[in-house]
């Protein structure tokens, strides 16, 4: 593991001693990992909720069922047959 060092105003650092006593972490830097953890998985979600809302208004929807996947994999094969014939 590397170290990072931060400083911060007193308040601050009364505040997650404060958090490290009260919510079961062993040290401030447990607590810091875990901050930092939460705030990857809500950047996640949200870039998931993105991705999703993109898609809700990308047009009609097209159900993907096994027929659908199999057509694709021919087109796709398909595809680079050609390419390698050229």
């Amino acid at each position: 593991m590397t170290s990072l060092n931060v400083s911060l105003p007193k308040v601050l650092k009364d505040y997650v001693e404060g958090q490290v006593s009260e919510g079961g972490f062993s040290t401030p830097s447990e607590y810091v990992r875990a901050l930092i953890r939460e705030d990857q998985k809500r950047r996640a979600q949200e870039k998931l909720e993105a991705l999703l809302a993109e898609g809700l208004k990308s047009g009609e929807p097209t159900e993907a069922g096994p027929g659908y996947w199999a057509a694709k994999r021919r087109a796709l094969a398909a595809s680079r047959r050609n390419k390698r014939a050229r």
